[in-house]
């Protein structure tokens, strides 16, 4: 008949009759007569937010001095974020229109209360206790309400809130609400970027399939202007490159792309200066890396550079051979009018017969050699 309810000192409880609320119990031992078995009692943890939101609420409204003795509300509005501090250390982040109830006498509660409407920017010192959650001794709660935007050097931030572009954003760290707006950013690198068009197969105007790759080096003139014109401008001044070797290669035939590569880098470029001007890129430079050509067409090619590599060493064969005879012509007149060369002839001519021949006999004298030697070499 007489029972018994005991409650911890990080507790407190809520005495019930047959389901409805009667009183709050404090910390300690308490004892009340149920002849009929009508009482229960609910137990709640001081150090956690009150999950019976209604208990609350219901004494609020009919007892309200009792409800302030016993519970601590945060209540936020649809304009305001809230820093919950514990022992005046930040713990969690309030969204909008969110509340938070504690019971009085556990650990002690801070609320600090910011309004969205005053800017999306988070103040620098938060910045800075935000940047690392994982490094804190517990993390902040809440934190998926917060964009954390780190620019890297030679980098620069395009941020647009609400669909519209802001400022850019200078290398260094900042961080937004998410709450009640929309956040975009984008990364943009302002250094020397390489472009690569590759595997484009194109018909020259005298219909062969080729396959080029072209290579393009670019940066950001004025970010703002490029972001504002143009959705993706990467992919397209990739377009434009495209469409500019295409137009460069299908105007001329295989011959003169052949003989002047650079006639194709020229054409590409001024097409890609005309169609970029005004649109905040810069480039720097365009270039074919590479032409490749079907597999019959380098044979049909092989056959005509052999060809006329076989045409040239015979008409070179042919001058030296006509300078050959000239040489012997003049020579022999030389021999004609002085019979001294003609003696040295002879004996040129002996000695590279002689330096074929081991051993020689000599019958009649060194004359009738000579004379039969020189008869021999004609």
């Amino acid at each position: 008949m007489l029972k018994r309810f005991i409650v911890k000192k990080n507790q407190r409880a809520a005495l019930l009759r047959n389901g409805d609320f009667e009183c709050i119990l404090d910390p300690g031992r308490h004892y009340r007569f149920d002849l009929l078995n009508e009482l229960s009692l609910a137990l709640w943890q001081t150090d956690t937010p009150m999950p019976d939101t209604d208990l609350v609420d219901t004494l609020r409204r009919n007892d309200p001095a009792e409800a302030e003795r016993h519970f601590l509300w945060m209540e936020m509005s649809e304009d305001e974020v809230g820093l919950r501090y514990e022992n005046e250390v930040l713990v969690e982040m309030l969204p909008p229109a969110s509340r938070r109830i504690f019971w009085r006498g556990g650990v002690a509660q801070r609320l600090e209360k910011l309004d969205l409407g005053a800017g999306a920017a988070l103040p620098g010192a938060m910045v800075k206790r935000l940047l690392q959650p994982a490094l804190r001794g517990r993390p902040v709660l809440g934190l998926n309400g917060v964009l954390v935007v780190q620019v890297p050097a030679a980098h620069v931030g395009v941020l647009r809130l609400d669909g519209v572009q802001q400022p850019l954003l200078a290398p260094g760290v900042t961080a937004y609400w998410r709450f009640n707006r929309d956040l975009q950013v984008d990364l943009v690198d302002m250094r020397w970027q390489s472009l690569e068009v590759s595997g484009q197969e194109i018909l020259t105007r005298d219909k062969v399939a080729l396959r080029l790759n072209l290579a393009a080096t670019w940066r950001f003139e004025d970010v703002s202007t490029a972001f504002a014109r143009l959705a993706k401008p990467a992919e397209h001044l990739y377009r434009e490159l495209q469409f500019g070797l295409r137009a460069a290669v299908g105007t001329r035939n295989l011959d003169e792309l052949l003989e002047n590569k650079q006639l194709i880098d020229e054409a590409v470029s001024a097409h890609v200066a005309r169609k970029l001007a005004g649109f905040g890129l810069e480039i720097g430079g365009v270039g074919v890396k590479d032409i490749v050509l079907p597999g019959e067409m380098k044979a049909i090619l092989a056959q005509v550079v052999q060809a006329g590599k076989a045409a040239e060493a015979n008409v070179i064969r042919r001058r030296e051979e006509t300078a050959a005879t000239r040489s012997l012509l003049n020579t022999a007149k030389v021999m004609e009018d002085n019979p001294v060369a003609l003696r040295l002839k002879e004996l040129e001519t002996l000695e590279r017969v002689a330096e074929r021949i081991d051993r020689i006999s000599v019958f009649g004298g060194l004359d009738q050699v000579l004379n039969g030697l020189v008869t021999l070499a004609k």
